[in-house]
């Protein structure tokens, strides 16, 4: 019973402390103040405002400017057309003259999220003895390491990696037929496509 004992205190305490919260929120507030009015212009009074002249609002055709941007994959004077990066004989590092090529691609990738790419990597029909024998690497390793060179320097450039898909076709699409190394230096390459083109 001595629980209760203090505990009726407190109940007390607490439900008055209650009751004059509740008082407190009942009271009425003071009366409202009236709204002001409003003065009526004329146009020929003084202090008249004159009518504003509303022009339409421009529209914006967002499908516009990604067919423009589509049609820059396409356009010969565009760097975006140019889609080929050519490597010498066993090599699969980028030239600097390409680096601006890659950019170029890796900035359209970025500024066209939905856009997606296929590097293949590309042999001609031969290879360095070592390459061939001493190493027992396939020219398709070689190809691989071509597209997937590209990949990672688009990728470094700020292109998504789920964008771009790399393979290797050895020497199974060749650009130019023949022998000499007029054909095999066109044979030698990375070539970008974008979705739809292959």
């Amino acid at each position: 019973m001595k629980g209760v004992n203090i505990m009726r205190p407190i109940l007390i305490a607490t439900l008055t402390a209650a009751a004059a919260l509740l008082a407190a929120c009942s009271t009425t507030p003071p009366d409202e103040q009236s709204p002001a009015g409003v003065e009526e212009r004329g146009a020929g009074k003084p202090g008249a405002a004159k009518p504003v002249d509303q022009k339409p609002i421009a529209s914006v055709d967002l499908t516009g400017a990604r067919k423009d941007a589509a049609s820059m994959l396409r356009d010969p004077n565009s760097i975006l057309s140019k889609r080929s990066i050519y490597y010498d004989l066993d090599k699969f590092d980028v030239k600097d003259e390409y680096r601006g090529l890659v950019e170029a691609h890796a900035k359209y990738l970025r500024e066209n999220p939905g856009s997606k790419i296929l590097i293949q990597g590309n042999t001609d029909e031969r290879g360095s003895r070592e390459y061939n024998v001493g190493l027992g690497q396939r020219r398709s390793d070689l190809g691989q390491r071509r597209s997937d060179g590209v990949k990672k320097m688009l990728v470094l450039l700020g292109a998504k990696e789920n964008q771009i898909e790399s393979v290797s076709l050895g020497e199974e699409k060749p650009q130019a037929e023949g022998q000499g190394e007029g054909a095999w230096s066109k044979n030698r390459r990375s070539d970008i496509l974008y979705s739809g083109e292959y």
